[in-house]
């Protein structure tokens, strides 16, 4: 064989190994439920903030743990430790999305995504 074709193939099991790899790690969209029958799998849990349940942020103690309820779309409530500082604007977020596992009966995320309501409506800019 030629060294083109070993190289070749080299490249191609170097590849086959790194989609196998990045297929292991993806997560899924669930809910409080299912993460609950699941601790050691990582989910993605869409819900809303449950703004009947105090929000926890102090940054002299631990600048990375931020505490919050969630409801999911299930409608189901639970507790949150994000390991992140609290995020900008987090109140007026519509939709959240946490990236995490469930631990001890609260969701533990390493990564939060947030749907902030538009600055447009109906074409226009609002003005605050």
């Amino acid at each position: 064989m030629k060294k083109l074709h070993i190289i070749g193939i080299l490249i191609i099991a170097v590849a086959i190994g790194v989609i196998f790899i990045s297929l292991n790690n993806t997560s899924t969209y669930a809910d409080f439920t299912e993460a609950l029958a699941n601790p050691d799998s990582e989910f993605h849990i869409v819900g809303k903030l449950d703004k009947s349940q105090a929000q926890v942020y102090d940054p002299k103690v631990n600048t990375d743990e931020f505490l919050f309820s969630l409801i999911d779309n299930k409608g189901i409530s639970k507790p949150v430790v994000l390991h992140k500082s609290k995020p900008q604007d987090f109140e007026k977020s519509e939709q959240i999305v946490l990236i995490g596992k469930m631990k001890d009966g609260a969701f533990h995320a390493n990564d939060i995504l947030m749907k902030c309501p538009s600055k447009y409506a109906d074409g226009a800019p609002q003005v605050n």
